[in-house]
């Protein structure tokens, strides 16, 4: 990073999350030794429209200054690179968070939506909607029990004019789009509200109001409000959060709650007395709320495993099988270079894997898997690489690696792959 102020790109080496022209990575204020997350977005691939957006994101970030929303503190830009610097978030995301617990009731419900709608209110009395309020956005300071909630990506967030309504595009996460932006109609804040009365759905029971597989159905769903609050699992649950999950999923968006009127109502404002207590063994236990996000997850993991076998294999038809035949790679042998294609590749496979006898063997450690979209996923982790040098010792090589991940008629292939640390192939 050109700044004086932060650490070189060397040291940044932790990933966390991604976009597609962008990486968010652990980086360090040279003045404090304070560590923060440094979204790198590489320019020299935006369109101008994109770097619109980037400016817009910078704006919008550096307007917000809020306990519950993660804070910009810097804003770099370099020939071919744009640095924002961000706090560092280490608790993970609020629903995972949720499903390790031991207890969980109604009332830590209360408190999570009440963390989640001060930041939003926070946003709209400063004429912005985020557009894109989803669990995954939703992440905790740290693993410190009580850790404050905080919302994070505002890539797709915009400025309006006090309680204006216009058409912005259509932008969102299907299962948490409101029925005004499905009919293009022109929306503002109350989007984010009925985006609000879904995940409060979701912190109740463990899974969503609307689901279909059907896209196209599921859209039906949304805009006709049809939802409920089916037995036995909302049975237990009080008319107060039923009340405000209601006022939240209003189709009219002139009728939904605002963020303001929603801190007022008595299910937050009085959870003591009104949310209830007991803990809800079922939420806990319900894997509808992380069933999608893990199973997808997984799916990451081994098809990660599945490369790298093919890798320690040296089995290089394998290999293209699961990448991309323009997979982009910036690695230690292409000394800081980033190398398009599968020439560079081809080169270690035929003559250094293939014939290669020694056993080798690859654990993968600290998986993370960051999901965009239903087809585009990104995983980072540390490769632990044990084999027998020239002499028959046993060695083991460490290495931080990103890869990123398309879907493409039902096949996930990599698309970009970043290392640091030892080699791929073994030194003799």
């Amino acid at each position: 990073m050109g700044s004086v102020v932060w650490l070189v790109p060397a040291f940044l080496t932790t990933v966390y999350r991604f976009g597609a022209f962008s990486v968010v990575r652990r980086c360090m204020k040279i003045t404090t030794g304070q560590e923060y997350a440094a979204k790198i977005i590489n320019t020299k691939k935006l369109s101008a429209r994109d770097h619109q957006k980037l400016e817009r994101e910078a704006r919008i970030c550096r307007l917000l200054k809020h306990p519950n929303i993660v804070r910009l503190h810097d804003s770099i830009s370099e020939e071919g690179f744009h640095y924002l610097v961000f706090d560092l978030v280490t608790g993970g995301e609020l629903f995972e968070d949720i499903v390790a617990r031991e207890y969980y009731s109604e009332a830590d419900a209360s408190h999570c939506i009440q963390q989640i709608l001060e930041s939003v209110n926070h946003c709209h009395l400063n004429g912005i909607v985020h557009r894109d309020l989803k669990p995954e956005n939703l992440l905790l300071a740290s693993k410190s029990k009580g850790a404050a909630v905080k919302l994070a990506d505002f890539g797709l967030a915009i400025e309006v004019q006090g309680e204006q309504q216009a058409w912005f595009g259509f932008a969102g996460t299907p299962g948490y789009l409101s029925p005004e932006v499905l009919r293009k109609d022109p929306y503002g804040k109350p989007v984010d509200m009925w985006a609000c009365g879904v995940i409060l759905y979701i912190l109740l029971v463990g899974y969503p109001p609307f689901w279909d597989e059907d896209q196209h159905r599921l859209y039906q769903q949304i805009k006709a409000g049809a939802y409920d609050f089916p037995s036995p699992e909302w049975d237990t649950v009080t008319p107060e959060a039923k009340d405000l999950i209601n006022k939240m999923l209003t189709i009219n968006p002139a009728k939904r709650i605002t963020a303001s009127e929603a801190l007022k109502h008595p299910w937050i404002c009085q959870r003591s007395t009104v949310a209830s207590m007991m803990h809800r063994q079922e939420t806990v236990d319900c894997k509808s709320m992380l069933a999608c996000v893990s199973s997808r997850k997984q799916e990451i993991i081994k098809v990660t495993e599945q490369l790298i076998e093919a890798i320690n294999n040296g089995d290089f038809e394998a290999y293209t099988k699961i990448c991309d035949p323009g997979l982009t790679s910036f690695e230690p042998e292409a000394l800081g270079n980033l190398v398009e294609g599968m020439d560079f590749h081809r080169f270690y496979f035929e003559n250094a894997l293939s014939k290669s006898n020694k056993p080798i063997h690859t654990i993968i450690l600290n998986p993370h898997v960051h999901l965009v979209g239903d087809d585009a996923a990104c995983i980072a982790y540390i490769r632990l690489t044990q084999y027998m040098d020239g002499s028959g010792m046993p060695k083991t090589m460490q290495s931080e690696e990103t890869r990123v991940w398309h879907r493409r008629d039902g096949k996930w292939q990599n698309v970009h792959f970043h290392r640091s640390g030892s080699p791929t192939v073994p030194i003799k």
